[in-house]
């Protein structure tokens, strides 16, 4: 489980060719990932605290 939210890239990461996977597709998923890990630890938290 990440703690740390992922950084979005920098102003010059980004080529804008059409890269596949892009590195904003690589950061979108990586967020996606935080945002369920968090969800699931807050989750655990309040069942904890039941």
């Amino acid at each position: 489980m990440s703690t740390e939210k992922p950084t979005p890239p920098g102003n010059n990461e980004c080529c804008e060719s059409g890269c596949s996977p892009c590195v904003w597709d690589r950061y979108y998923e990586e967020l996606q990932q935080w945002q369920q890990d968090q969800a699931a630890a807050q989750s655990e938290k309040e069942d904890a605290e039941s």
